[in-house]
């Protein structure tokens, strides 16, 4: 019996490109590297006494208050006074700096009477910030950027003068003044007498 021919199908087949991590832009970022809100932190409490005092929940106060709280990144934070906190803190009527780079900041000599409270101070505030896991593959790739700084060759340039030979000339020998007495030689020309004689004659007519 022969045997039939084989048949050959064509099937589709779908190639689908994921990109790495290393090559995911800023904007991915993996489910377990969203940032965690923390509880509610107060390390400051304000003295009503000192003009020049505050209440300071910034990141730096935190870490030498507690040297175990690690934020690899701050990416939030909230802020709300301790008596009020379902209140703004917009609607407190003080001057409040809460900083996703720093933290909160409140100043004692920023404060003016006529706020929430009687005296011109500041409440006790707290912060929650929402920090990014601290692991490698959640923080960002710290970009190294290399700047060559091309140093200026020294160079030494050697000039040689041209050596001038100066020569003094040498003074003639001075005259040695002589001690001999100078001999004046007087010429005088031999005088010259001319003798004119004078030859009378003397012419006699004799008569005819």
């Amino acid at each position: 019996v022969p045997r039939a021919s084989p048949v050959c199908e064509l099937v589709s087949w779908i190639v689908v490109s994921v990109p790495s991590v290393s090559d995911c832009p800023s904007c991915c970022r993996l489910l377990d590297c969203e940032c965690g809100w923390t509880d509610w932190i107060d390390v400051s409490y304000p003295d009503s006494s000192d003009r020049n005092g505050g209440d300071y929940e910034t990141f730096e106060n935190i870490a030498n208050v507690n040297s175990s709280w690690v934020c690899a990144k701050v990416e939030n934070i909230s802020c709300r006074a301790e008596k009020f906190p379902d209140t703004p803190i917009a609607d407190l009527g003080q001057i409040v700096e809460c900083d996703v780079n720093v933290g909160l900041i409140c100043n004692n000599k920023d404060q003016q009477i006529g706020g929430i409270i009687p005296m011109p101070v500041c409440l006790n505030y707290e912060i929650s910030v929402c920090c990014t896991p601290n692991r490698p593959e959640c923080l960002p790739i710290p970009t190294t950027t290399s700047t060559t700084t091309s140093k200026p060759s020294s160079t030494t340039s050697s000039v040689s003068s041209p050596t001038i030979s100066t020569t003094a000339p040498t003074p003639p020998p001075a005259e040695t003044p002589s001690s001999t007495t100078p001999t004046t030689t007087t010429t005088v020309p031999p005088s010259t007498t001319t003798s004119s004689s004078t030859a009378n004659t003397t012419t006699t007519t004799v008569p005819v």
